[in-house]
């Protein structure tokens, strides 16, 4: 039976993984067994997939990324080049700390920029933006725009990756595709949708 998906010739793909059709996966990449990859995705240069972790559908993973066991990313979800996730919060080489592996899950649409480092344990949001080199040290609200070490919230964005600048009566429109979104009680929601 041929192949659903692309995987370059260097890659590694270990025996039982799942790999959705139209994937590709690029040079020097290793899929783990266990790892799951939906429909779609992409998987950039030099990128570790560990046992366990789950991508979603049209997830693209830039080159020099490692997901590690306890790692799930929902549909569309973007991971920028060299941003790691952790799995244990108090590592020790001499410590075997393998069923201490904490969960991340990451939303749909969400965000993460390029050098970022996300500590295990904690949720990123859907469509949430986590810039380049931040360090995610808590959950992440849906929307949210975080930067800095460790990251802080300084915005809200859109589901196409604009700033929102909310008026007065807590609705904003995205610059970009004109979707309304309105923030109540610390949390957006989107009003209008354009497909």
């Amino acid at each position: 039976m041929e192949k659903e998906y692309f995987a370059h010739e260097t890659a590694v793909i270990d025996d039982g993984c799942t790999i959705g059709a139209g994937s590709r996966i690029w040079h020097f990449s290793h899929i783990m067994t266990g790892s799951v990859l939906g429909k779609g995705c992409n998987i950039g240069q030099n990128v570790v997939i560990s046992p366990g972790v789950v991508l979603g559908d049209n997830v693209k993973v830039q080159n020099n990324v490692s997901v590690y066991t306890g790692v799930t990313c929902g549909d569309d979800v973007f991971l920028g080049p060299s941003c790691v996730f952790t799995n244990v919060v108090n590592p020790r080489s001499a410590v075997c700390r393998r069923g201490e592996y904490a969960r991340t899950r990451v939303g749909r649409g969400a965000t993460v920029g390029a050098n970022a480092t996300v500590v295990c344990g904690h949720d990123i949001g859907e469509w949430a933006f986590i810039g380049a080199g931040a360090v995610i040290t808590r959950d992440v609200p849906a929307y949210a725009l975080v930067v800095g070490n460790p990251a802080r919230q300084t915005g809200w964005m859109s589901r196409a990756g604009y700033r929102l600048e909310f008026a007065p009566d807590g609705t904003a429109v995205c610059p970009g595709t004109g979707e309304k979104y309105r923030l109540e009680d610390g949390k957006v929601t989107i009003m209008e949708h354009n497909n």
